[in-house]
């Protein structure tokens, strides 16, 4: 296939949108909020109706920054005002989920923050709002609708990277922690609120593996902060190779920092990198690469990306999301129940890590 016919089937990707935007009433006016979820819904005509934090002068300020009409200082005030075809997006700290879900009209729909939940406990409590509310939720896994991503499915749909027998993550930036104030005690940080993004992603292409080996670990720049260096080998059987590698304190200028999720196929491969991790928060735009396998002279050609992960992955989510609501898709990929798989997934990693190595058979 010659590189126009390439670069035109990963520009002919799009974002899911309701056929009718919902008004949006979001709880929680932290960091990703400002960051993510405001601007994507700006760009994509998503109307914002109103705002809520329990720190009502951080509502107020952001949104007056925006223009949202509505700022409340109650939960009860935020949802008694919230018309009956209102979507939620509660962009809290997945400790607050299990207070705040129960809140919520029943039948809501509802776009929960990720990780769903602290713990798998935790998850297996918020499913069970979910279920006796009968909510229409899902869960924020933005990276399956990051537009670098989408273009490479559609690649892969498309026969140009044949059957594929490997996905590697690799992320070595420096990331700054401190941006996260109710992270610093966090038992759980790199895998619960970092790579899930990626576990995800893998789950999205392959499903859940069979079995999971893995190590997170501190780092002696930041003794006091939980694990955020990780290496997981993902078991998919003996012809899939999966593994994610990441490094949250390389701190050693951007020469050799990198952030990239890597497809090898029988017929091609496709690599994606996240910019936004190269300069949190300020970023880097994502890109995407792709390769023929058998080709002559330089094999990779960049093709063109329609965006970034930040903010139209989050237009993806709440587009999806909506469009299920109204019945315009027949599919929501980040349901809840969805979501929870990749929560005991999460939970695996933590169970692999607390187990001993083999050990070398050096008295045999």
């Amino acid at each position: 296939m010659n590189p126009e016919e390439v670069q035109s089937i990963a520009q002919g990707i799009s974002l899911p949108r309701p056929r009718q935007p919902r008004p949006i009433l979001i709880i929680g006016a932290g960091g990703i909020v400002r960051a993510a979820h405001l601007p994507a819904y700006r760009k994509a005509g998503f109307p914002v109706i109103g705002l809520f934090d329990k720190d009502a002068a951080k509502a107020t300020a952001l949104a007056a920054e925006f223009g949202v009409e509505r700022s409340f200082d109650s939960i009860t005030e935020a949802i008694r005002f919230a018309p009956q075809d209102c979507v939620f997006d509660v962009a809290v700290p997945a400790s607050q989920l299990p207070h705040i879900l129960p809140e919520l009209p029943d039948r809501a729909a509802v776009l929960m923050q990720k990780p769903m939940g602290d713990t798998l406990e935790e998850a297996r409590q918020i499913r069970a709002i979910c279920r006796k509310k009968e909510l229409v939720a899902s869960v924020n896994f933005a990276l399956r609708y990051s537009p670098n991503n989408l273009a490479a499915a559609a690649l892969a749909q498309a026969g140009l990277l044949g059957e594929i027998h490997d996905i590697e993550v690799q992320t070595a930036t420096y990331t700054p922690w401190q941006l996260w104030t109710f992270l610093a005690a966090a038992p759980r940080l790199e895998i619960l609120y970092h790579s899930i993004h990626y576990f995800d992603l893998i789950r999205s292409w392959f499903g859940n593996p069979r079995g999971v080996i893995a190590r997170t670990l501190r780092n002696p720049q930041t003794p006091d902060l939980a694990a955020t260096r990780t290496v997981a080998i993902l078991d998919y059987g003996d012809d899939k190779r999966v593994f994610v590698a990441t490094n949250h304190h390389h701190n050693f200028g951007p020469g050799h920092q990198h952030s990239f999720v890597q497809w090898e196929g029988t017929a091609g491969a496709a690599r994606i990198s996240m910019g936004l991790n190269l300069d949190y928060p300020t970023g880097k735009p994502d890109t995407l690469e792709y390769a023929e396998r058998g080709s002559e002279g330089e094999q990779w050609q960049a093709l063109p990306v329609l965006g970034n992960n930040f903010p139209d992955g989050f237009i993806g989510t709440m587009g999806a999301l909506q469009a299920y609501v109204e019945g315009s898709s027949a599919s929501l990929p980040t349901h809840y129940e969805d979501a929870f798989q990749t929560m005991a997934l999460i939970e695996a990693l933590y169970r692999a890590d607390r187990r001993d190595g083999e050990p070398l058979p050096l008295e045999e």
